[in-house]
């Protein structure tokens, strides 16, 4: 609940209707909304670049490419990230690799650590 409060605050999805006694009432449209919100933010949008696609999802003069731009764009940094992940990873695993189990002065694990990454 307290998502969908911050959503409000922020402006991505609107104040909800109130009953009598204070409790919201959301409408189809609005969980439509969240829906949408939740399936960029499963999808690693930023809540940024999800304002930018509701406003592309409801502006008639905007084109496909339009978002095809965003999305691409997206994919690209999903790339990199995943790239940057695979280095770590390897560099994690020769670390890993040379720990010889021994006492912790010699543990090549935290020397590995202490030491500036090797250029890639």
């Amino acid at each position: 609940m307290e998502t969908i409060r911050y959503y409000e605050r922020i402006g991505l999805l609107p104040g909800p209707v109130r009953t009598g006694n204070g409790y919201r009432v959301y409408g189809h449209h609005d969980v439509a909304r969240l829906r949408f919100i939740t399936r960029g933010r499963e999808l690693g949008f930023s809540l940024s670049e999800i304002r930018d696609l509701m406003r592309l999802a409801e502006d008639p003069d905007l084109s496909c490419g339009d978002v095809d731009r965003l999305a691409r764009h997206h994919l690209a940094e999903i790339r990199e990230r995943q790239a940057e992940l695979q280095r770590m990873a390897q560099e994690l695993e020769r670390t890993i690799a040379d720990c010889c189990g021994g006492r912790r002065g010699t543990c090549a694990i935290l020397s590995g650590l202490q030491t500036p990454a090797k250029p890639v």
